[in-house]
């Protein structure tokens, strides 16, 4: 009887495979990073076929750790970074051009001409979204405008197109020979195309940015039996999707209407489940699909998207070669007090929830003689703490819940300076889970479930444990300090874009 369940966990910088036994815990782990491409200013991409491979291998890795073979896995599951897309003809499997990342801007235009009308909320009553280059419908609507023939290709029903779940999916069980079009109802309200009511692509946001129903998977539900995988996985079903932020928020069980987390990784995204009624935002936040499980009702959220977390630890280690590790940072946060009155606002490209200001860019203030690169470091880590304050204000101004606590996960949550600073400026504990890595483990929940290795969600809840605790050193009026200079330094990036 198979007594292991494993997850392709496909994120912006890397791609693992971790498999996990039936309490939730980690049997064994492959990990590799891949490529980023900036071939102009806001532009990111990613080589699809080089993911591809990198799945590939590090499901190998993962089976040889764990000493097991593949007729020992019960389901597997995929978590993915989300509003990332990938076109590839369906015939040869090639894909038509780079896969455009979530990051990606070059879309503003295309955004800019949808908003003309009734401004960047357009479509939010429809989609839970406002318009933004964050999303994949944009970035689809500008590779059909830009490439030559892809849109004739489309039309004629030759192309598929996805996030990257569809395209793991889809060559896992089988690729042009048979290999299933699906995505889930996660990733699917995160394009700008689906109906948040009925679950569906909705034809008039196909035609309000000219795209051919054809080539767009159909849309599943979270947790059920997509197909059979070939190859390494042979014969294994491939039973769960989700998003990896709402992947997160499942696997760290926030499964009641108030529950909420928060994950650390390139960028930092937290979640809030609202039950099973999207709530239409007004304080800049998301409405979106948390999660389904097989033929039962949705599960809604606010989510607060931060595009720059992470990633700023790698600027100072990549750009600036401040850290020659991104662990190294914490150290070096450590040789100074405090931020020395410096702030770094890292709208690298724009700012995201609750700003969705596309025009804005990246800046450090507050500099003076005194400051030395521990206060770089320090001001990175803060910004993450900062940027997590102005949504879960957002959240509380949303829907009056008051955060007793906030459950974290991520690579950065091992950061216990970050983890402190955050409790801090929040006024509430910090809770980290004995399994950190969540997003996995929640797309490990969703494939289980569909195939009876886990009975229901009130065992999965049972089998989460608390690893460690920070609670506030702050005094408030320090707080609001300190928080009122990081609001006044993000005033000073808007507009930097005409």
């Amino acid at each position: 009887m198979p007594r292991y369940v494993a997850v392709i966990d496909q994120g912006t910088s890397s791609t693992r495979c971790m498999i996990f036994d039936h309490d939730g815990q980690v049997v064994s782990m492959a990990q590799v990073e891949h490529r980023q491409f900036y071939p102009r200013p806001g532009w990111v991409e990613h080589d699809p076929l080089e993911i591809w491979r990198n799945a590939q291998a590090v499901a190998v890795e993962a089976l040889r750790k764990a000493e097991i073979e593949a007729d020992e896995i019960a389901a597997l599951g995929i978590a993915n970074q989300r509003e990332t897309l990938v076109v590839w003809d369906k015939n040869t499997g090639d894909p038509v051009y780079p896969a455009i990342v979530w990051q990606d801007t070059r879309s503003a235009d295309i955004c800019e001409r949808l908003a003309i009308e009734s401004g960047p909320d357009r479509l939010r009553a429809i989609t839970g979204l406002p318009i933004a280059t964050y999303f994949s419908g944009p970035k689809l609507q500008w590779l059909l405008n830009h490439l030559d023939g892809v849109r004739l290709h489309a039309e004629r029903g030759e192309l598929l197109c996805g996030t990257i779940d569809s395209w793991l999916v889809w060559n896992l069980t089988g690729g042009k020979d048979g290999g299933v079009h699906v995505t889930d109802v996660t990733n699917a309200s995160r394009t700008l195309l689906m109906n948040l009511e009925t679950l569906a692509w909705d034809d008039d946001l196909l035609a309000a940015m000219n795209i051919p129903a054809s080539v767009l998977p159909a849309i599943r539900s979270s947790s059920e039996i997509y197909g059979t995988a070939k190859g390494i996985f042979a014969n294994v079903p491939v039973a769960g999707i989700l998003g990896d932020q709402q992947a997160a928020l499942f696997g760290q069980t926030c499964f009641s209407a108030g529950d909420a987390k928060n994950t650390y990784g390139t960028g930092c995204f937290m979640l809030l489940n609202t039950g099973p009624k999207p709530v239409q935002s007004r304080h800049g936040l998301i409405t979106t699909v948390a999660y389904q499980l097989g033929s039962a009702a949705p599960v809604f959220a606010l989510e607060g998207s931060i595009a720059v977390a992470g990633a700023l630890v790698q600027w100072l280690r990549d750009n600036l070669g401040l850290i020659r590790t991104a662990t190294e940072v914490e150290y070096l946060a450590n040789t100074v007090e405090d931020n020395g009155g410096m702030y770094i606002v890292p709208a690298f490209s724009g700012l995201f929830a609750p700003y969705w200001r596309a025009d804005a860019r990246g800046v450090v203030v507050g500099l003076t003689r005194y400051i030395n690169k521990g206060h770089f470091a320090r001001a990175a880590l803060e910004a993450t703490a900062y940027q997590t304050r102005d949504i879960v204000d957002a959240m509380r101004r949303e829907t009056g819940l008051q955060l007793d606590a906030l459950k974290v996960d991520g690579g950065m949550v091992v950061n216990e300076t970050l983890m402190q600073f955050q409790s801090d400026i929040l006024g509430i504990p910090i809770i980290r889970p004995d399994v950190t890595e969540t997003t996995a483990l929640g797309a490990a929940y969703a494939a289980g479930l569909a195939v009876g290795f886990w009975r229901d969600i009130d065992e999965i809840r049972n089998l989460w444990r608390k690893d460690k605790e920070w609670q506030p050193r702050m005094t408030p009026a320090a707080r609001e300090r300190l928080y009122a200079g990081w609001s006044k330094a993000v005033t000073r990036t808007f507009g930097w874009i005409d």
